[in-house]
């Protein structure tokens, strides 16, 4: 079984509507942060990474399926885990609870780069501390 890396967050007045109903934009910014999140739990940035591997983690792509809107000062979970990895990529599916239920689901297909938009090769050290996050599923 693999590890999930879990972030809890607050729905401010900012993150809503007029109505209390948070902007469906918004969720990409909690999956974004959560997603920081777990890097620091593994000790790195994305500027540490940037300074020491000269590299950059970008979003290539992201699905979305929006189940449920969380609304003004609900708590929510923001569940991730490495779904399947490459070389120079990975998926991290990333779920968002309200009181236990899913309200969003996200596949996010990461790559990291150089300075030059390159991919490059995931560093070892990386790779490594990600590795109990990872799904069975690792590709080459």
């Amino acid at each position: 079984m693999h590890e999930n890396f879990f972030h809890k967050l607050k729905i401010y007045y900012e993150d809503t509507d007029s109505g209390g109903v948070v902007y469906y934009a918004n969720y990409l910014k909690f999956l974004e942060r959560a997603r920081t999140e777990a890097l620091f739990s593994i000790g790195f940035s994305n500027k540490k990474i940037q300074e020491t591997y000269n590299s950059l983690i970008i979003v290539k792509s992201c699905k979305i399926e929006y189940r449920k809107s969380a609304h003004l000062e609900d708590e929510l979970i923001v569940r991730s885990f490495v779904k399947s990895i490459t070389k120079t990529s990975f998926f991290m599916n990333q779920i968002i609870t309200k009181e236990k239920e899913v309200i969003v689901e996200a596949q996010v297909h990461l790559v990291f780069i150089n300075s030059e938009g390159k991919p490059v090769k995931i560093p070892d050290n990386i790779y490594s501390k990600f590795k109990p996050y990872f799904c069975d599923t690792i590709k080459t």
